[in-house]
């Protein structure tokens, strides 16, 4: 019994006959995390930083993902130690208590569901840009913006979040070779926009290369600064745990997996910044905050309408999947939490396809109203809060067990475990001061909301307890 509940028993690796195989290096595990990072966040979030922070944008990212690097690296230990489901839940279950671990699910609610808003209001964008450029179709602007927006529903990112709710209803599994020419399509698309882009870039659009500071400041009853600016392109980063889920299949475990994190990471973080230096050097960045949809946006003002449509039908055909995935993250937390009796058993229960059909009905209808009535920078921010207490709880579950049992054997071990984790806590508490103050009241009202139920049913209906 830990000081939070009780601990959920660590689980052994090396089980006999339960071990995978051993066929990654860091090439693969490099791969694996660019393609799994790279994805919403430069296509949706690179006008909204630049609206925040100016060219300083650029810097934002870079902070982004120095912090991602070090929450990757725990990440990575924790999968190797606690090799089983349920992620950082799981992961502050062993380390911390039950209580914690709760709330760290809770977080995760918010993240995995908020995302999926993100994505899908990120997606609308972008077909409306496609389909008014493209083919010049123009839809009630009505239908097309939440109430805060001057609208009434944002329709498509309502339609495209019922669509894949749908798919997993039915079991729809995603094809690993399709999955591989997605990321293709979105590297080559971005790959596209810096060829063309950089030679229209302009020195002076650099010039004050933070116009709102750096540190997050209220500016017309916003934040905003180079900080608050990392508070909303944080989510550019999700992603980088497909990597540490691979830790079994390593070759070399410390090689290939520190290498596969810090290369992927750094690589991709040298992509945004290039990303968002040709967006904000080649247009004044004013113009990039207006634009939902800013990289064909850019490609268009320069005389590019026709690899503006390509780019933005690349995101059109890549983001879905992005939807996907987290909603299936999200029954999959679900699941592991029902399963240890703090969620009612039937929130979990799967359906004759195998699908656990009540909890990804209600994750979508979820996804859904926030994608449909909340306007994208509120809903990263929210979804990003979630992360960051989940990255804050992982750093927090490693330093712990390297201080409580460092007998354990560990397949993968944190370089400088204290200096790393202790990074990731404070960039993620610092990032976490940079967001909007009503995003942060609204995560304690979530969190207090969680507690609330977890005492109401949790706390008496834990297995760990009953079993005690």
């Amino acid at each position: 019994m830990g000081v939070f509940g009780p601990l959920k028993p660590l689980t052994q690796a090396n089980e006999d006959g339960k071990a995978l195989a051993k066929t990654l290096s860091w090439p693969h595990l490099m791969a694996l995390g660019i393609g799994g990072i790279i994805g919403t966040g430069i296509y949706t979030l690179t006008g909204v930083g630049a609206g925040l922070a100016g060219p300083g944008v650029i810097l934002s990212f870079a902070l982004c993902g120095i912090v991602c690097a070090c929450a990757a690296l725990a990440y990575t230990e924790m999968s190797t130690l606690i090799p089983t489901a349920g992620s950082a839940y799981t992961y502050t279950y062993s380390a911390l208590g039950e209580i914690l671990a709760w709330i760290v699910g809770w977080a995760l609610i918010l993240e995995y569901s908020l995302a999926c808003s993100t994505v899908a209001v990120g997606w609308s964008a972008h077909l409306v840009g496609w389909l008014e450029q493209g083919i010049g179709l123009h839809l009630p602007a009505a239908l097309l913006n939440g109430p805060a927006a001057g609208g009434i529903v944002n329709l498509p990112a309502v339609f495209v979040s019922l669509a894949v709710m749908g798919l997993l209803l039915i079991g729809a599994r995603e094809s690993a070779t399709l999955n591989i020419l997605l990321v293709i399509i979105k590297i080559v698309a971005l790959g596209a926009f810096v060829v063309l882009g950089l030679p229209a870039v302009q020195a002076g659009h650099y010039d004050p290369f933070m116009p709102f500071g750096f540190l997050a400041h209220e500016t017309n009853g916003e934040k905003s600064g180079v900080m608050a600016a990392a508070a909303v392109v944080f989510f550019a980063f999700f992603g980088f745990d497909a990597v540490s889920t691979s830790a079994e299949e390593a070759k070399n475990p410390g090689r290939d997996l520190t290498v596969g994190i810090i290369g992927s990471m750094a690589l991709s973080t040298i992509i945004y910044m290039l990303v968002a230096a040709v967006a904000v050097g080649a247009l004044p960045f004013k113009e990039i905050a207006d634009s939902g949809e800013p990289l064909p946006h850019v490609l268009r003002s320069l005389g590019y309408p026709l690899v503006a449509s390509l780019v933005g039908g690349a995101a059109i055909v890549a983001l879905p999947s992005v939807i996907l995935v987290m909603m299936y993250g999200q029954s999959r937390i679900f699941f592991v939490m029902a399963r240890d009796g703090l969620l009612p058993s039937v929130v979990a229960r799967v359906n004759a396809k195998g699908s656990p059909a009540l909890i990804t009905l209600l994750t979508g209808i979820f996804v859904a109203i926030f994608a449909g009535f909340v306007p994208l920078k509120k809903i990263a921010e929210l979804s990003n809060a979630g992360t960051l207490i989940a990255f804050v709880a992982v750093s927090v579950s490693m330093i712990v067990l390297r201080i409580r049992k460092p007998e354990l054997q560990r397949v993968f071990k944190t370089p400088v475990f204290w200096l790393t984790g202790g990074l990731a806590i404070a960039g993620c508490i610092f990032i976490f001061s940079s967001l909007p103050k009503e995003s942060q009241i609204f995560t304690l009202i979530w969190m207090a909301i969680g507690l609330c139920f977890y005492f109401a049913y949790g706390r008496w209906n834990s297995r760990l307890r009953k079993a005690r």
